[in-house]
């Protein structure tokens, strides 16, 4: 009835302003091409910043309010901010309403959480400035050459390089933004959890960039059917959601042609691929993990189809390791060399050694005293064995406190060296700005 015209109208409102700033120029390309006369004029819009993400979050809202997830918000204020938060509006993460719907109403600050935050801030800050920034200039200076020049290994550093600068960039301002939003008192999504150790691509979606993941789940694939479907509309189905995906992320083919490859890959498993994959050791799976992402990495950071198919033939020997190059024509082949860090910052590290110091730090108090009177098999009083359980756990707590100290100071050293290197250089904006 009438609330279901309304849900259309305002669905297609904001699609057609998102369409008509981000894909008119795309669209007018094509048709002009494709009739062989200028029938439309590309108008050249420059894109609004974090278009992409502000209209799938107000999509989000519209949609919830409809299914009764969410109550109305009345202020307008109020739904504004959301829309329009500040932190995470220009690259995500996508925040839902019911994500923060308590929160606006009953926001609460402390000097906890802003502590919190601010850490998450400076992690996301040195992997943008140190780590993104670093393996840029070596993705930058080698794409843009031609293929045949740089060979194989050119085009392996390259690819590499991009690889590792597009998540630390992605997933730097991802930690940012939920780190700010923490210290004005709003819990953010978490976006990126480790993708780089995925052993599947249905893994590694479930890894990277997850609230986006979360969206296309079920905005847009669960409505059409989900799993619920006949095997022929289930892979219609994915098609259409991973063309989506690819052609949100930008208007050019390269977009479109990275979801669908994505798309394929993942019906390829369910269907075919893990049932081997299952069968053989996890690094095998890991390999090929890597492998794929890789490729797919190639689609992003190569513009044009023709490139894309240069640099394919490239890193399949076509044009030899070097190509028509020495390894000391460019100076910047010297950053290969950091690849090993850039491997080291992907991998969770961080989190298994604090989970394991956290659990040996609160320590066992029963096991402490349960262990004392078994010691030199003698009789140890209660109260005893209670008192060196209890110097056990001050010691281990100690040790935490020492080591969380300095995390902090190593934090404060990360962003004194970003502050640096922000001031030393040019500007060099976050990759996902452009979507």
């Amino acid at each position: 009835g009438g609330r279901r015209f309304f849900l259309t109208v305002a669905v297609v409102a904001n699609l057609a302003i998102l369409g008509f700033w981000k894909y008119q120029g795309f669209l007018a390309q094509n048709i002009n091409a494709a009739l062989g006369e200028e029938f439309l004029t590309d108008l050249q819009l420059a894109l609004p910043i974090g278009i992409s993400f502000f209209t799938l979050q107000a999509l989000t809202y519209i949609v919830d309010v409809y299914r009764g997830e969410v109550k109305v918000q009345k202020n307008p204020l109020y739904l504004g901010m959301y829309i329009a938060m500040f932190p995470q509006l220009v690259a995500g993460p996508i925040v839902r309403y019911s994500d923060i719907e308590y929160e606006i109403d009953h926001r609460r600050a402390t000097l906890a959480g802003f502590a919190q935050g601010l850490r998450l801030f400076c992690v996301g800050l040195g992997k943008k400035v140190l780590l993104a920034n670093t393996a840029g200039v070596l993705a930058d200076s080698l794409l843009v050459q031609d293929a045949a020049t740089i060979g194989f290994i050119g085009c392996f550093s390259g690819v590499a390089a991009y690889t590792f600068q597009i998540y630390f960039d992605f997933s730097g301002y991802s930690d940012m933004a939920i780190g700010m939003g923490k210290m004005m008192g709003f819990d953010y999504p978490r976006n990126f959890n480790y993708p780089y150790t995925a052993r599947s691509a249905t893994e590694f979606w479930r890894r990277w960039h997850m609230t986006l993941g979360g969206f296309f789940r079920d905005y847009v694939y669960i409505p059409l059917g989900g799993n619920r479907v006949s095997v022929p509309r289930f892979i219609v189905n994915t098609m259409i959601v991973w063309g989506l995906t690819g052609i949100w992320h930008g208007a050019a083919w390269n977009f479109v042609l990275w979801g669908l490859y994505w798309g394929v890959l993942i019906l390829l498993e369910k269907f075919f691929i893990t049932r081997l994959l299952d069968r053989l050791p996890g690094f095998v799976s890991h390999i090929w993990c890597v492998v794929l992402f890789f490729f797919g990495w190639l689609l992003f950071a190569v513009t044009g189809l023709s490139n894309v198919a240069e640099w394919t033939a490239a890193l399949f020997g076509a044009y030899g390791w070097l190509g028509t190059s020495t390894l000391w024509e460019l100076q910047s082949w010297s950053y290969v060399s950091l690849i090993p860090i850039f491997i080291v910052g992907s991998l969770p590290w961080a989190p298994y050694l604090r989970k394991k110091l956290e659990a040996w730090a609160e320590g066992d108090m029963h096991r402490s005293i349960v262990a004392a009177p078994a010691k030199g098999n003698t009789a140890v009083p209660p109260c005893q064995a209670l008192c060196e359980g209890a110097v056990v756990a001050s010691g281990r707590a100690r040790v935490l406190a020492v080591v969380n100290g300095l995390v902090d100071v190593s934090l404060v050293a990360v962003f004194g060296l970003s502050a640096m290197a922000v001031v030393s250089s040019s500007y060099n904006p976050f990759i996902y700005f452009q979507f």
